[in-house]
């Protein structure tokens, strides 16, 4: 029996402003009610895999073990780069080479790393096997 992933749960101050910056690097959705707890995800009623950002009392204290790459569906990593800072990300590590590869490391608005990547159209088709295990 396989399990599927629900949501990828991000533990914040503030769940409605970071659900609101991913959401908008995403063009995703956000969904709340009275509760605190915020998700985003591409559709509703049938979202599929989701974030979930969930209040807590303590800050962030170390880097964390778990981060997403992203990737643009339109347009290049370079600007999606630059709409992410504009969002309020911050970068603190840049892997671009001369030869256009590479990703960069950036900061959600509360310090959760993650990378963007070149999109489809800049990557060209993939020519590495995958394997399946199990």
């Amino acid at each position: 029996m396989a399990l599927e992933i629900h949501n990828i749960t991000f533990d914040c101050a503030d769940s409605r402003g970071l659900a609101t910056f991913w959401a908008g690097l995403l063009g995703w959705n956000v969904y709340y009610d009275d509760d605190p707890e915020v998700v985003v995800a591409p559709s509703y009623p049938n979202p599929g895999m989701g974030l979930l950002f969930i209040p807590v009392p303590e800050g962030k204290t170390a880097k964390n073990r778990v981060h997403l790459d992203v990737a643009p569906d339109e347009g290049t990593r370079d600007e999606a780069v630059e709409r992410a800072v504009a969002a309020g990300a911050t970068v603190t590590g840049d892997h671009r080479k001369d030869d256009g590869t590479g990703w960069v490391t950036l900061l959600d608005p509360e310090g959760n790393e993650f990378c963007i990547e070149r999109g489809a159209a800049e990557r060209g088709p993939r020519t590495s096997t995958a394997y399946r295990i199990g």
